[in-house]
């Protein structure tokens, strides 16, 4: 089987789309008519009721009290680290092998990235690399976690379920109780993700999730806190709309706040895609059920959800014996009309994260090696 085989099967599926895009976005539903509602009424700002339908409905769907809706899920992310307390020379874990905002996000809020190595199997952190880095690098002193390399205190551990992949959470979740750690979701990409029947995002004090135009459900650029802490969704609300005291007109700040609100109009383009929300999961996970049966009979690796979970499939993703061989497709195909990309290069070897602290990294390297993301729009 050869290159050209498998890009004729991949524009096989989308064959109304020259070229072949990553993940196109789909409009299926009553996303036009909701834009012509805010208009029509004039609520194009945060202010106008598709805001709220949109928390209530992700709320719903990942079995959370509260959401708040935002910008992106880059802004969501630094929000919720100040929420939750994060300040000036924190340190806080997270993977190597995540998109650039993961890091980005802690650096906005004051702190500090620490790397570790991510899993083979599920591409997220790997409990055993983290349990590894704390046992070797930390001290607990007065209920605080200590690195004692840089003597400052590290605060929080974010996995990120990569592609919808959810991770070991359960395993993470138990070394952040051992070292007095924060547990906060990086569920940017795995909205409609499971492990042992519970949503992503709700393992830990908080998470974020993202609605950029590449997700299964866009409002062209979005964000969401999601969280059962009501005090860390007051905090999140308050200081993502510019820190304003409510009054009917005076304009008083009690301090330095963000804008950083959902607009009404990406709000009802998101909230006219929740309305059809199982539709799109089924038609990904479908899709990735034939591309498994495919890559299968051609004995190409394809990554499948995890043990124990049950994943959006949000970017399908096929592994190649070595760099060289996954660069010749990398090239063949997006000269030829389909899209394709490799895995995030790794955040440590980064120039704004080079002198950051990180473990050995040979799974993420493996990974960053071999791994190409294929089309996985929803097909229509």
């Amino acid at each position: 089987m050869t290159n050209k085989d498998i890009i004729a099967y991949i524009q096989s599926f989308y064959p109304t789309q020259i070229p072949v895009l990553l993940h196109c976005p789909e409009f299926l539903g009553n996303e036009q008519k909701y834009l012509a509602e805010c208009i029509n009424t004039k609520y194009v700002s945060y202010v106008g009721h598709f805001v709220v339908d949109m928390e209530r409905k992700i709320s719903d769907i990942t079995g959370v009290k509260h959401a708040v809706a935002l910008v992106n899920g880059t802004a969501a992310l630094h929000i919720l680290l100040l929420a939750v307390g994060i300040k000036a020379g924190d340190e806080i874990i997270t993977q190597s092998l995540s998109f650039a905002a993961t890091a980005a996000a802690i650096v906005h809020a004051g702190g500090t990235p620490v790397f570790v190595d991510v899993e083979r199997e599920t591409l997220g952190m790997s409990p055993e690399s983290l349990k590894h880095f704390l046992a070797e690098n930390v001290k607990l002193k007065n209920g605080e976690c200590i690195n004692i390399k840089t003597g400052k205190p590290i605060k929080a551990v974010i996995p990120m379920h990569t592609f919808g992949h959810p991770v070991r959470i359960h395993e993470i979740q138990t070394i952040c109780d051992e070292y007095s750690l924060m547990l906060v979701e990086d569920a940017a990409e795995s909205l409609g993700s499971f492990y042992n029947d519970k949503h992503t995002g709700t393992f830990g004090r908080a998470a974020i999730l993202s609605f950029n135009g590449n997700k299964l459900v866009t409002t062209g650029g979005g964000g969401m806190v999601i969280t059962d802490d009501e005090a860390i969704a007051n905090r999140v609300r308050y200081i993502s709309t510019t820190a304003k005291r409510p009054h009917r007109w005076e304009f008083y700040h009690d301090e330095v706040g963000y804008n950083f609100r959902m607009p009404s109009v990406n709000a009802a383009i998101g909230f006219a895609q929740l309305e059809y929300f199982d539709r799109i999961l089924a038609n990904k996970r479908e899709t990735a059920h034939l591309y498994r049966q495919f890559f299968d009979s051609i004995h190409v690796p394809f990554i499948t959800e995890p043990k124990n979970a049950k994943s959006n499939y949000w970017l399908n993703a096929i592994l190649f014996e070595d760099r060289q061989q996954r660069d010749r497709f990398l090239e063949y195909s997006n000269d030829n009309g389909v899209q394709t990309r490799p895995a995030w290069t790794l955040l440590h070897t980064l120039p704004p994260y080079r002198q950051c602290q990180h473990t050995e990294t040979p799974n993420a390297e493996y990974i960053a090696e071999r791994l190409v993301n294929i089309p996985s729009s929803v097909r229509v």
